[in-house]
């Protein structure tokens, strides 16, 4: 189902830029399997895979800081301590980049949508800005066939801030040349509706996603349902 909660105008939209995680792919279980890899490398214990999924959204240091601190089982000296966080980020992205396409995979629809606006009259750009390290990013769109679609791919790395913070948005259109009012942030959490509202681009969340709810509770200009509900939404449908 599409809800306009504003007057996007759709027909002026000239980039489109989606997050990747939670939006173009569920990647859910990799990320919990490197999660708990990690965890039990270091001695503690691991944890169900709906707890590591929340922690997803903000990076793969944020991600592996709130696997470390949940068990509660770290001494204060470990839990403040810096560098071993560091050493277990570092397991963690060595884990994941081998193990990052074992049960990855784009969600239902997401291919033939995108296929469907790139095939579009006066199709917009299209950029994935993600707070995955730009690396695995990158290297998953290509496994998965979907960097055909979209002219930059961009990560959690590629600045020296992550989303909600609107650099890496400002800087994806400043490089299409494209205006915060022809732009639209396709999402599946209140970082990316966050993201936009902060760079003065348009909205669209995603409820299939890692977290429907704290999405919904930001606020997008439009939602959707399923991502086969993408294209149509930017022809301005809205389901009754």
């Amino acid at each position: 189902m599409i809800r306009f909660h504003r007057a996007v105008p759709t027909e002026k939209l000239r980039l489109l830029v989606f997050d990747l995680d939670g939006t173009l792919i569920d990647s859910s279980k990799d990320l919990c399997n490197s999660v708990n890899a990690t965890l039990e490398h270091f001695g503690l214990r691991t944890l169900g895979d709906g707890l590591i999924a929340s922690f997803i959204g903000d990076g793969a240091g944020m991600l592996i800081r709130r696997a470390l601190l949940e068990p509660g089982e770290l001494p204060e000296s470990m839990a403040n301590d810096e560098e071993f966080h560091r050493e277990a980020l570092e397991y963690f992205l060595t884990w994941y980049r081998a193990h990052k396409l074992d049960y990855t995979r784009a969600y239902a629809g997401v291919m033939e949508s995108l296929a469907a606006i790139a095939d579009g009259a006066t199709p917009p750009q299209m950029a994935v800005l993600t707070n995955k390290p730009v690396g695995p990013a990158r290297a998953i769109c290509d496994g998965l066939g979907l960097a055909q679609y979209f002219s930059l791919i961009l990560g959690g790395d590629s600045f020296a801030t992550k989303k909600p913070d609107p650099e890496g948005l400002l800087h994806v259109m400043a490089s299409l040349g494209a205006r915060p009012e022809t732009t639209l942030m396709i999402g599946d959490s209140e970082v990316d509706v966050q993201t936009a509202r902060n760079a003065g681009a348009w909205s669209m969340g995603c409820g299939f996603g890692l977290a429907p709810e704290r999405m919904r509770e930001a606020g997008p200009d439009v939602e959707v349902e399923h991502a086969a509900e993408w294209a149509l939404a930017l022809r301005g449908a809205q389901a009754q």
